[in-house]
């Protein structure tokens, strides 16, 4: 890489860097790339990164938008959706999962998503790059950068020599370094102080061999439940078991330290006996099983000031903001984020003015952020409560497909004027999820954690949920999208009532205090 001059540099060669930089270059044939990854190139498979899971805006992202069906369809697994298992003080070593509560689907939906393989996905993305004509320049350190209205530079070193680089348009896709991040001092903690520890085993760890009980197999035939993102839910805390196509099984603890200090389990003996005393089955699963490698964060979830910018620069990924991975949102922010970005840099080569468009998008981006940090915040210690997640888990997965993925799939998203038209329908459904949120809390303040009943819930059972995921398949035409958009919102606003009409008697609460503040809570939604 010789030329000290291009259109876009992207620092980052990870999943955000590397997608923006295909899609990118499938808008504009001529535009010179480059891509500064400090990492060596190719990645070992099953890379050591969490992310492996994606719901139905990522997988819809990485398989139409960017060309890779096929290679997600041989190269990776089929997601038999999210899966939760909530086993009850009984637990114990040899506990059949038979007899556990269970939240998931007995058939696959209409629209797939995938367990994804990092190393195998980024080294395929890696090449697609390059063979795009695109610069991937790996071993490469960011020392700084100095944004200047007409061209940004970046001081980098690479086989221990510094050079320098100046661009047009500058993206950080970095993740947690940001390096542009930080020297704009852009970064904001946002209240949600969570800790995660994960580590790879060897083989699969299938939570089909939990129990002999044919009935139990038979309800969901159509996948090994282990092809599930499953998730053992207890109070303050849920465990991850996700397999990876390069037959290796990921697993991953995230808890409230309030209720699970990350001294628990930070390291590999610690982490064993947290699972001995909080999820024993999995404990026993896991025991002889050949640990491949260990990583803990500490508070990972953080907001940010801006992403976007009229002067041409932008943040992406994990370098912008980072929620939580219970649903698996990430590869979602990445495609958002990302179309963007691309949006933006198109309108720069018009010459267009991109103060509104910048403004809109970014106010959009950020209400998906905030609408997706109030499904977690505060509510950890309620994630044992089979009775509260049944609830929340139908409203979280409606109001995901219902608005926020259908805004995806249709283009709405990048509407400028469809948004701004939409925006008091969308304002008042973002209010009234985040008033349904503050509900689910008063519950989960109380932590219960009742004796398993082998009951299960059945999400592909359940019409407004099935209704709209089908929703995300139709073809739209004129007027449709935004009749569809509107039903949607009608939709939830039944949903929202009907939850509202079981707030007494589901949420009893726990004292004066709660009665009152629960009582006002019923008003809201009214």
């Amino acid at each position: 890489m010789d030329r000290a001059s291009r259109d876009v540099t992207v620092i980052g060669g990870g999943l955000a860097g590397l997608t923006l930089a295909l899609q990118l270059r499938q808008a504009f044939s001529e535009l010179d790339i480059v891509v500064l990854e400090r990492a060596e190139q190719p990645a070992p498979l099953g890379t050591h990164k969490v992310g492996e899971s994606t719901v139905e805006i990522g997988a819809h992202y990485l398989s139409s938008q960017l060309g890779l069906k096929e290679h997600l369809q041989h190269e990776h697994l089929r997601k038999y959706g999210l899966r939760m298992f909530f086993q009850g003080p009984q637990s114990n070593a040899n506990y059949d999962l038979a007899a556990a509560d269970e939240i998931g689907t007995s058939r696959l939906l209409n629209l797939p998503s995938y367990q994804i393989d990092r190393g195998r996905l980024e080294n395929e993305l890696a090449e697609r790059v390059r063979a795009a004509g695109i610069d991937l320049c790996v071993g490469c350190r960011v020392l700084a950068t100095e944004l200047d209205g007409e061209c940004h530079k970046v001081v980098y070193s690479r086989d221990g020599q510094n050079h320098k680089l100046r661009s047009r348009w500058l993206v950080d896709a970095s993740s947690r370094s940001s390096p542009l991040k930080r020297s704009l001092g852009l970064g904001m903690a946002n209240g949600h102080c969570i800790n995660s520890a994960w580590f790879r085993v060897a083989g699969r760890v299938s939570v089909d061999d939990w129990s002999e009980d044919a009935a139990w197999k038979e309800r969901c035939s159509q996948y090994p439940r282990s092809n599930s993102t499953n998730h053992l839910m207890g109070a303050g805390y849920w465990v991850w078991l996700i397999p990876l196509s390069s037959d290796m099984t990921s697993i991953g603890i995230v808890a409230d330290p309030q209720l699970h200090p990350l001294d628990e389990f930070c390291d590999q003996d610690a982490a064993m006996e947290w699972l001995k005393r909080h999820e024993p089955r999995c404990a026993e699963a896991l025991r002889g099983s050949d640990v491949l490698d260990f990583r803990y964060l500490r508070d990972f979830s953080h907001g940010c000031k801006q992403v976007f910018s009229e002067d041409r620069w932008a943040l992406t990924g994990e370098s912008g903001v980072f929620v939580d991975p219970l649903y698996s949102p990430g590869t979602d922010f990445i495609a958002i984020s990302n179309s963007y970005i691309t949006s933006l840099v198109s309108k720069s080569l018009r010459d267009d003015r991109l103060r509104r468009s910048r403004l809109t998008y970014e106010q959009f981006y950020f209400s998906f952020y905030r609408s997706t940090l109030a499904l977690y915040e505060g509510l950890y210690a309620g994630f044992g409560d089979r009775d509260l997640m049944a609830l929340k888990t139908t409203w979280d997965f409606s109001y995901y497909w219902g608005v926020l993925a259908f805004l995806y799939f249709t283009d709405g998203f990048a509407d400028e004027h469809l948004i701004l038209r939409e925006a008091p329908g969308l304002q008042h459904i973002q209010q009234r999820n985040e008033t349904i949120q503050q509900c689910f809390r008063v519950r989960a303040r109380q932590r219960i954690v009742g004796p398993a009943r082998a009951a299960f819930v059945d999400q592909s059972a359940i019409p407004c949920l099935v209704d709209l995921n089908a929703s995300l398949v139709r073809e739209y035409r004129g007027d449709e999208t935004v009749r569809q958009l509107r039903d949607n919102i009608a939709l939830l606003g039944c949903l929202a009532d009907r939850i509202e009409a079981r707030v007494s008697d589901l949420f009893a609460p726990a004292d004066d205090r709660e009665r009152e503040l629960l009582g006002d809570l019923r008003e809201r939604l009214l």
